[in-house]
């Protein structure tokens, strides 16, 4: 399936907005943009909710036919298993999430601890927890945890731009973690010279005019084909003021869609 995320509406949740969207304007959103899933993702509020408004926002989203993925950074088991409860709260079969930093010598041992003992709970209810690439910890690190740590249930959010910020390939990492997708994360991205040519800006670019080889990460991971959901996310830089920036975020999550469901 084609999501959207919460990442597709940075600017619109931000508080520079005159009036902020919340998440059931972010639901009624998705909906409207014709998609029929949506992922809670790296969404603070959502941590300190009361059971009340949890189930709420998970009976908006049934309400609006919506499937739920969650998204959440952090491995420590506790914090897991609250993640857990609220996916089963919100119908979700997905936790996304992220590693810290695997600088020191044994972080890699210590995930794989901490990972096997939440991942029972993970497996017996029937959720998926993808990890993220990203910076922080290389695409081979990553796919060297989820084959050591062997569940069933243990996976993969792919998200190339990420890993440019320590000089991987994007490519390569498609390429490196195709076995072990379980979610993708969708959007371009290029660099821009600074003005006066000393340096460049790396951020987000409208989907099909960056540096983005999706058509190789179809082929590669074969997402349609696995079941894997795509979700919409955005690096749009303000755009001057909080009118023009919603305006623009929407107008690339339209062009994300159209893209994403122009190829095969």
């Amino acid at each position: 399936m084609i999501g959207l995320g919460t990442y597709a509406f940075f600017w619109q949740h931000s508080e520079r907005m005159p009036d902020p969207l919340d998440l059931a304007g972010a639901f009624a959103a998705t909906r409207e943009a014709g998609v029929d899933l949506f992922q809670i993702c790296d969404y603070t509020p959502l941590e300190r909710m009361p059971h009340r408004e949890v189930a709420d926002a998970a009976r908006a989203a049934r309400d609006l036919g919506l499937t739920i993925e969650l998204g959440t950074k952090g491995i420590e088991p506790a914090h897991l298993e609250h993640f857990l409860d609220l996916a089963e709260a919100f119908d979700a079969r997905l936790v996304r999430s992220m590693i810290p930093a695997a600088g020191a010598s044994g972080a890699l041992d210590d995930a794989a601890d901490l990972l096997a003992r939440v991942l029972t709970a993970y497996e017996a209810a029937g959720i998926d927890l993808a990890l993220e690439t990203y910076e922080q910890v290389s695409t081979a690190d990553l796919v060297t945890l989820v084959e050591r740590v062997g569940s069933d249930r243990l996976g993969i959010c792919l998200d190339p731009a990420n890993v440019v910020a320590r000089l991987e390939s994007p490519r390569a990492c498609v390429e490196l973690s195709a076995p072990h997708v379980r979610n993708v994360h969708v959007k371009d991205f290029a660099f821009d010279r600074q003005p006066g040519w000393v340096g460049f800006t790396y951020s987000g670019a409208p989907m099909g005019e960056g540096l983005h080889d999706y058509p190789h990460l179809l082929e590669t991971v074969r997402p349609r084909a696995r079941g894997i959901n795509e979700i919409v996310e955005h690096w749009l830089p303000w755009q001057g003021d909080p009118e023009t920036t919603a305006r623009t975020e929407r107008d690339w999550t339209r062009r994300t869609i159209d893209h994403l469901r122009s190829t095969t």
